[in-house]
């Protein structure tokens, strides 16, 4: 059982949790279901703190948009780092939790000594999402395809009976497209995850939509770990990031033959050895 403790911030309760010892590295998302994709061999090397963002945690009153900004995510995240008295520290974030972490190491760069980005576009843009599905129709396997057509007619229904964990169920009926292994079950990952949906639908729909990452790299000079799964349908296809390449020298990209959307759960041993590797060279 993992052990949590809390943070205020903005009335907002942001949990936590601590795994491994050694440099601290800052977990961007849901300190229930992050902890299930890194390996036990990271923790010998690294110490992994999962915090909460304020999409996964019960509101502490009516909220107003002005609670969902981007902006309000990033100060949950510097008082949490005075909190847990973090200086030079790592920053991840997966998935949509990269525009996080990215824009708090642009934001408070004195304190952000690496920033890893993990199985993210560089937008969430509709036209890049319509791109990235394209590519799976264009793609995939038949089997792949088929797992995915049969996974995705539960959705609806899935959404009826619980409105509240839409987030949830999208994430868990689209694995054929996440997942390396187009069978797996991630099911038991989200159990206990709380979804604040106004404040994922305006981050994921909106936000997220507006931010490009490579240009915002473009004008970043910390060290930048990028890593993507060959098989992440999600966020496809890898080309999307080809114009960070060998001219950009702060930023190591690597891609994840074997691997969906989450190659520190699918390749673990591949995945400690490139990041370890990274983050240890130039201590």
């Amino acid at each position: 059982m993992n052990k949590y403790q809390s943070i205020s911030s903005d009335g907002f309760k942001l949990n936590y949790c601590v795994k491994g010892t050694g440099r601290p590295i800052l977990v961007v998302g849901s300190s229930v279901y992050y902890p299930h994709l890194f390996s036990e061999d990271l923790y010998e090397t690294f110490q992994l703190i999962f915090l909460d963002h304020r999409g996964f945690v019960k509101p502490p009153r009516v909220l107003e948009s002005e609670d969902y900004t981007l902006g309000k995510v990033l100060d949950d995240i510097e008082i949490a780092r005075q909190t847990l008295c973090l200086t030079d520290f790592i920053i991840l974030g997966h998935s949509g939790h990269a525009f996080m972490a990215l824009e708090y190491a642009r934001k408070y760069p004195e304190h952000v000594q690496k920033v890893v980005l993990l199985n993210s576009a560089h937008t969430n843009s509709q036209i890049r999402q319509h791109q990235s599905f394209a590519f799976f129709n264009e793609t995939a396997g038949p089997e792949r395809k088929r797992q995915f057509e049969k996974d995705i007619a539960l959705l609806e229904s899935d959404i009826q009976k619980d409105p509240e964990r839409r987030f949830v169920h999208m994430c868990i009926r689209m694995g054929a497209q996440s997942f390396y292994d187009y069978t797996f079950d991630a099911a038991y990952m989200w159990e206990g995850v709380y979804t604040n949906m106004p404040i994922i639908d305006y981050l994921w729909g909106e936000a997220f939509g507006e931010l490009n990452l490579i240009h915002s790299l473009n004008t970043f000079n910390k060290p930048v770990f990028i890593g993507l799964g060959r098989y992440d349908y999600l966020v496809a296809p890898v080309s999307l990031w080809d114009a960070i390449d060998d001219t950009n020298k702060n930023v190591k990209k690597v891609i994840f033959e074997h691997s969906g959307h989450n190659p520190m759960f699918e390749e673990p041993q591949s995945f400690d050895r490139e990041l370890i590797n990274w983050i240890c060279e130039g201590k």
